[in-house]
């Protein structure tokens, strides 16, 4: 198994400090919007006439006060080590499901170590599987960071949910992670009867650089002729070279920000702009989207990455791919970290779960 495959098993734990703010969090959650406006003294903030969260307005302006380091620094491993004492520090009881196992899938040089959540279920109706790919730009994620965004989309979307652990950048730069995506694709395919789901309704997903992954692996296996049943694309990055007003607009202050996307393209892509023309590496850049399964694009209002997002839902539609599109107008890049703090965060993620879950018992 190679290194970035026991990433998950490295647990770091959160600072007292870091725990300390994470329970505050969660109790302010229970807190009107309105009120907590009042507490900072800031009107709600509007932006291409969308209303910014009053949750998030607050967690935002707290976030200003204290010093920020981008999402990398200083080097990708404190980043690594970072994010999962980020996403510890507000996490509350973990989302019941039935059974949780680790395991390892096939990665395109060697096995990775993955995550296995089994759905509460009632009757004998057939189960998708969603094979799941981390968000954290190529760079840092791992199984621990995105445990309970799987458990929530198990639960509320009775699905079978593997999470993969690929190999991150930059030891393992492009094309590395799109092709362990394309093994892991290929074993979700030939294992998920014996996991409890059915074979014809296996499907793919992920969150940001997990959703950029997503998209070219279902892609490749289609020209394999390897369809799936559906994909799930969370605040999708999809196009490296992209020009977009939103990368602009939203380019600091919002949690994911515009030197942190430049970051970790220069850990996966390198320094050669023309990397990120081949569409391995952009899916939007594809010339064969009408291969695509049918897909739900998500994006979050005030993201960096919310033009690039809409973009490609428009290229999917316009190549004839069934395309089911929301926007989560008040949210921010990442919102699914953020269900035990934010309300709305936590209300969007079960509709999600239960909106795709529907989508992939439905597929032609």
């Amino acid at each position: 198994m190679s290194d970035m495959a026991h990433a998950s098993q490295h647990r770091v734990h959160p600072s007292a400090r870091e725990r300390l703010e994470g329970q505050l969090a969660r109790a302010l959650a229970h807190v009107p919007g309105a009120w907590l406006l009042r507490l900072i003294g800031e009107r709600p903030l509007v932006v291409d006439g969308r209303t910014l969260d009053a949750h998030l307005q607050f967690l935002l302006a707290a976030q200003r006060r204290k010093r920020r380091i981008g999402l990398t620094e200083p080097t990708p491993a404190s980043g690594r080590a970072r994010y999962r004492r980020e996403t510890q520090a507000v996490a509350a009881v973990p989302t019941p499901v039935a059974a949780v196992r680790e395991m390892v899938v096939d990665g395109d040089s060697g096995p990775l170590a993955a995550r296995h959540y089994a759905p509460m279920v009632l009757d004998d109706a057939p189960i998708p599987l969603l094979l799941f790919l981390h968000g954290g730009g190529f760079v840092i994620g791992d199984l621990d960071t995105h445990d309970e965004q799987c458990r929530l989309l198990c639960r509320h979307g009775t699905m079978h949910v593997v999470s993969v652990a690929y190999r991150l950048a930059p030891e393992h730069p492009f094309p590395n992670a799109v092709d362990d995506a394309c093994a892991a694709l290929r074993w979700a395919l030939a294992n998920a009867q014996s996991l409890g789901a059915d074979p014809s309704m296996v499907c793919i997903g992920g969150d940001s650089a997990g959703a950029n992954l997503a998209a070219g692996a279902s892609l490749a296996l289609a020209r394999e002729g390897r369809p799936i049943a559906a994909q799930l694309l969370l605040y999708p990055a999809t196009d490296a070279n992209g020009v977009f007003p939103s990368r602009t607009t939203f380019s600091a202050g919002y949690l994911l920000e515009m030197r942190d996307v430049d970051a970790f393209s220069l850990h996966y892509l390198g320094a050669d702009q023309a990397v990120g023309d081949d569409p391995r590496a952009s899916p939007a850049r594809a010339t064969d989207l009408s291969l695509s399964p049918p897909t739900m694009v998500v994006t979050a209002g005030f993201d960096v990455l919310r033009d690039e997002g809409q973009a490609f839902a428009a290229a999917l539609r316009s190549a004839g791919v069934r395309v089911h599109e929301h926007c989560a107008d008040g949210l921010v890049h990442g919102f699914l970290h953020l269900t035990t703090v934010v309300p709305a965060a936590r209300q969007f993620a079960r509709k999600i779960a239960t909106d795709f879950s529907a989508m992939a018992r439905t597929h032609p």
